[in-house]
C-alpha cells in the first residue's frame, strides 16, 4: 500500500516505520531538518533493544501522487489546516485513518474526503520521543479501526496488513466502544496528570487525587452509557487504578502540553464528553469544569 503519514511526532514515527516492514511508507513534517535526519535513520528503542528503519520523510508532499491510506497523527486542532495543504495526497478511493486522541475527527476529515472513506481508530501503543531521530516505545498492544459509515469488515485486508507488520488491528463496527473506553481513560487520569502536573503513579498515591480521578471516570462512563455503551464500571475503574499504580514515570501527552505551555486537545477529549452529555441530557458539571481549568492553565505563563 501506498500511505501518508500526517504528523512526525512520536506515534507517526511509531507507525511510520513499523508500517513501512511491508508498505510505501512517507512520513510528512513540518520542518526540512527534522524530515532529512529522520529519513537517514529512524531508532525505535523496545524493551529487547533498539531497531534501525529507514524509512522516506519530507516536510513537502506537494509532488507526491494520491494514497492509498493517509494516516492523521496530529494534533486535532491543527487537523484541518494539515489536511488541507496535503489535500493532493487525497484521490476518489484513499482512505483517511484518524489514530488522534479524543474523539468527533470526522467533522473536520469529512470536508476532504465522503464520509464511507473515513476510518476512525484507537490504540493501545505508545511512544515518546527520545531525541531527535529516536523514539521510546513504551507499549504495546490492541488497535481497533472501523468506518464511519459502511460495512467495517472490508477494512479486514487493511487490519491483517497492519498485524503483518507488527501492529496487532482489528477491524470492527464497534470501534465506537473502543474509543469511549479510552475517552474514560483521557478524561480522567490524563487530564489529572495535566492539571496536578504529575506522574500517573501520583493519582495512586494520593486519595485526594485518585477520588477526583474515579469521579471524572464515572461521568465519562455515564456518558457512554447514554450513548449506548455500557460498561461494568467498577471493573473500569479498577483498571484504571491497577494501571496508574504500575506506572513508572508515566507521563501523558497532555501533561506534557501543559508543562511546555502549549495548547491542548481537550476540546476533544473532556469536551467531546461534555457536548455529548448536553446531547444525551447527562449532568457532568466536574467535567465542564475541567475544560475550563485545562484552558486557564494553558494561558498561564511558564515558572
Amino acid at each position: 500500500m501506498k500511505i501518508a503519514i500526517l504528523g512526525d511526532g512520536a506515534m507517526g514515527c511509531l507507525f511510520s516505520a513499523y508500517l513501512s516492514r511491508k508498505n510505501e511508507v512517507i512520513l510528512v513534517g513540518h520542518q526540512q531538518e527534522k524530515s532529512d535526519i529522520l529519513s537517514k535513520a529512524l531508532t525505535i528503542v523496545e524493551k529487547e533493544g533498539e531497531s534501525v528503519f529507514h524509512v522516506k520523510a519530507t516536510f513537502d508532499a506537494s509532488s507526491l501522487g494520491k494514497m492509498d491510506l493517509v494516516i492523521l497523527f496530529v494534533k486535532s486542532m491543527i487537523s484541518e489546516t494539515v489536511l488541507e495543504a496535503n489535500k493532493n495526497l487525497l484521490g476518489e478511493h484513499t482512505y483517511v485513518l484518524t489514530f488522534q486522541n479524543g474523539c468527533g475527527h470526522e467533522e473536520v476529515i469529512s470536508k476532504f474526503v465522503h464520509k464511507d472513506r473515513i476510518i476512525i481508530g484507537t490504540t493501545q501503543h505508545n511512544a515518546s520521543v527520545l531525541s531527535l531521530g529516536k523514539v521510546n516505545h513504551g507499549g504495546g498492544g490492541h488497535s481497533v479501526i472501523g468506518l464511519v459509515a459502511g460495512d467495517s469488515s472490508s477494512l479486514e485486508p487493511l487490519a491483517e496488513n497492519f498485524t503483518s507488520c507488527g501492529l496487532e488491528t482489528e477491524a470492527s463496527s464497534e470501534v465506537k466502544r473502543a474509543i469511549w473506553a479510552k475517552l474514560c481513560n483521557n478524561t480522567s487520569v490524563s487530564v489529572m496528570t495535566a492539571i496536578l502536573q504529575c506522574p500517573m503513579e501520583y493519582l495512586a498515591q494520593n486519595a485526594y487525587a485518585w477520588a477526583l480521578t474515579e469521579s471524572l471516570a464515572r461521568e465519562t462512563l455515564s456518558v457512554a452509557r447514554a450513548d449506548g455503551y455500557e460498561f461494568d464500571q467498577e471493573d473500569m475503574i479498577q483498571g484504571l487504578h491497577t494501571l496508574v499504580k504500575q506506572a513508572r514515570n508515566g507521563f501523558t501527552s497532555i501533561f506534557t502540553d501543559i508543562h511546555e505551555g502549549r495548547k491542548t486537545e481537550v476540546d476533544k477529549i473532556s469536551g467531546f464528553v461534555v457536548s455529548e452529555a448536553k446531547r444525551l441530557g447527562v449532568s457532568v458539571p466536574q467535567q465542564a469544569f475541567v475544560v475550563d481549568l485545562v484552558h486557564a492553565l494553558e494561558g498561564k505563563a511558564r515558572v
